[in-house]
C-alpha cells in the first residue's frame, strides 16, 4: 500500500508553513507551465539514477500531472528503502501557488 496525501492537504500544509520534501516527476514541458515552487524537479525516467541524491530518512511527497506516475515513483522509492507518499490527483487537483520551473 502506497501512502497518499491529497493535493488540497499539500496546499494546506504549505500554506501553514510546513516544510515538505516535494519531488515533481513530470516532464520538462509540463513543469515549464508551472509547478509547486517548493518542489524539486526530477523527471520520472531519471529517478533510478538520482537515488544517491535522496535521503532514506526523508518522506518525499511525489507529484505528477494526475497521480499515476507519482504513484509508480513512490512505489519504486519504497521498494528501494525510501519513504514516499503519492499526491493523489496530481497537479490537476492542486489549487495552490505554482510557478514555472526556475
Amino acid at each position: 500500500m502506497i501512502p497518499t496525501i491529497t493535493a488540497e492537504e499539500v496546499r494546506q500544509k504549505l500554506q501553514n508553513g510546513e516544510k515538505l520534501a516535494l519531488i515533481d516527476v513530470r516532464e520538462e514541458d509540463e513543469v515549464a507551465e508551472g509547478m509547486i515552487p517548493e518542489a524539486e524537479h526530477i523527471v520520472m525516467g531519471t529517478i533510478p539514477g538520482e537515488l544517491d541524491r535522496l535521503d532514506q530518512e526523508t518522506n518525499y511527497v511525489i507529484v505528477c500531472r494526475s497521480g499515476v506516475r507519482s504513484e509508480n515513483v513512490a512505489r519504486f522509492l519504497i521498494e528501494n528503502g525510501y519513504k514516499a507518499t503519492n499526491m493523489t490527483g496530481g497537479m490537476l487537483n492542486y489549487t495552490g501557488e505554482t510557478a514555472p520551473k526556475k
